[in-house]
């Protein structure tokens, strides 16, 4: 997803603090990639609540920590592992080659969750070596642990300039304690370095080229490292398509009027539902429902369970839920909306599972050390201005047409407190061969990204879900028979469609069965 923000529940963070695996690094003697040792493969079970590696472990997969320079520009400095599972094509004789996939986030997981992306292979997954690596700090490795009280930075600016002055001074806070006890990792975690260590695993798996699956900033990561190591990819698909130019000034500029879109989409499903939730009999209605949730929250603050609603909460609350585009998570959404109804009405309401699952993560560290990983990439790869005057203006221009999620997308964020980069961001300039994927109605990629990415690379060719609010459309959660049957018959042959795509929503968790229709 795009910036998730600390708000993925699936998220497994292990237990090793920053400072304990700054301690852990050891110094490499100097080499090149090619000359590292094959990792030393071995069960993916880490203990016996490991769930995920249990089945892992049944599906046949391999896990290894492969050695990579803390620095890339220093190889015979100190080190540190990435985390790597493979599982092995069985159709020895038809094998393509080895199949990376990347998550997104940026530092989302991608080991606990690799066998649902082997699942929407389907049989094509027999012929490749499907592969996913962990990026630095994120998933099974050790991560940068801030010890922050929240799992994410994302706020609302407030209503008033003493709402936008708290949270930044809750930003410039969230920062300090990364300087504090996280000082010394800070300057590696940027997606530079994450491409680096994945060229590394592509020479340690003896692979002269990877393929790759790229889902949301996962597909930045891709673009990043075609452009660093345009000779070593084979097949790529990026599902959820970053334009680099547009991640500038910072991560979620300029997305106000898609995620509207998005929650009136949702609206018009839950108006003719007024019987079962009672939020409106009209998409207006429901959606007036919504501000005054907004209004109560910043006049009146609320709770839900123990856990204050205010200005700065309720609308990263809203944001949070889009973006899945089917029946089920709409009505998670309602259910949700209903909860704040009547608390706002009330003063106090208990929590839906689906609050009870979010709001530990916005008020609690439970995912901090998944936050603070996920602040580092972004401040070192859209750092975004360092004067806070230029966040408070963006806001109030903002305010006007867009009060609900004007004031939380151009909202300060910790990066103008953070140590600047230390290099660049990429320049993504090369041309190669690659198929993307995008919901024209995405809320955390605007489709207009997908489009210039596009333009930008002529020999693509881009899969269009018409229609859709979905953010990331490959693989079976989503269930579009005409994405997954597009993207497969791509890694299975490697010819691109002659033509651009177009597929339909798919809506109400059954999978789509109408054919593709190509673009002139």
């Amino acid at each position: 997803m795009r910036i998730a923000c600390g708000m993925d529940t699936r998220v497994r963070l292990g237990a090793a603090t920053a400072v304990a695996a700054l301690l852990a690094l050891t110094a490499a003697p100097p080499s090149t990639a090619a000359a590292r040792p094959a990792p030393a493969w071995h069960s993916c079970v880490r203990d016996a609540q490991d769930t995920a590696g249990q089945e892992l472990d049944k599906a046949g997969a391999r896990c290894a920590e492969v050695k990579v320079p803390l620095d890339h520009t220093r190889p015979g400095g100190p080190s540190l592992t990435v985390a790597v599972a493979r599982i092995r094509a069985t159709d020895t004789a038809h094998r393509i080659g080895a199949l990376v996939v990347n998550e997104g986030g940026p530092a989302d997981p991608v080991i606990d969750y690799l066998l649902d992306r082997r699942a929407a292979l389907g049989d094509l997954a027999a012929r490749y070596d499907l592969v996913g690596v962990d990026p630095r700090f994120a998933g099974r490795n050790s991560p940068i642990d801030c010890r922050w009280p929240t799992s994410t930075y994302f706020r609302g600016a407030g209503e008033d300039r003493a709402g936008f002055d708290r949270m930044t001074a809750f930003q410039r806070d969230l920062a300090a304690k990364c300087r504090r006890n996280a000082a010394a990792l800070l300057p590696y975690a940027s997606t530079r370095n994450a491409a680096r260590d994945l060229d590394v695993v592509r020479t340690a798996l003896g692979e002269r080229k990877i393929s790759y699956l790229g889902i949301s900033y996962g597909t930045y990561l891709g673009e990043v490292y075609t452009a660093m190591f345009p000779a070593r990819t084979d097949r790529m698909v990026l599902d959820g398509v970053h334009e680099p130019g547009h991640l500038a000034p910072w991560a979620e500029y300029g997305t106000e009027e898609v995620n509207e879109n998005a929650l009136r989409h949702w609206a018009r499903w839950a108006a003719p539902r007024d019987a079962a939730y009672g939020l409106g009999t009209t998409a207006d209605a429901v959606l007036a429902t919504v501000d005054r949730i907004r209004t109560t929250a910043a006049r009146r603050p609320f709770t839900v369970g123990t856990y204050r609603i205010d200005e700065h909460v309720l609308p990263v609350l809203v944001y949070g839920v889009l973006g899945d585009d089917l029946a089920r998570s709409d009505a998670d959404i309602a259910v949700m909306v209903g909860t704040l109804k009547r608390a706002a009405e009330t003063g106090h309401a208990e929590p839906d599972p689906g609050l009870a699952e979010m709001l530990p993560g916005l008020f609690t560290g439970q995912y901090g050390a998944y936050g603070s990983t996920q602040t580092a990439y972004l401040c070192a790869d859209t750092p975004g201005p360092r004067d806070p005057e230029v966040y408070r203006r963006a806001v109030e221009r903002s305010r006007p047409a867009h009060p609900l999620f004007g004031p939380v997308l151009n909202d300060i964020t910790p990066c103008p407190f953070w140590p600047a980069p230390r290099e660049r961001a990429t320049a993504v300039d090369n041309d190669v061969p690659a198929l993307m994927v995008n919901a024209t109605g995405d809320p955390r990629v605007p489709y207009t990204e997908a489009l210039a990415m596009h333009a930008k690379w002529p020999s693509s060719r881009l899969i269009t879900v018409k229609d859709s609010y979905r953010h990331a459309v490959y693989g079976l959660s989503y269930g579009s028979a005409c994405v997954n049957g597009a993207v497969n018959a791509y890694l299975a042959d490697g010819r691109l469609p002659g033509a651009d795509l177009t597929c339909p929503a798919a809506r109400d968790d059954v999978p789509s069965t109408r054919p593709v229709r190509q673009v002139p």
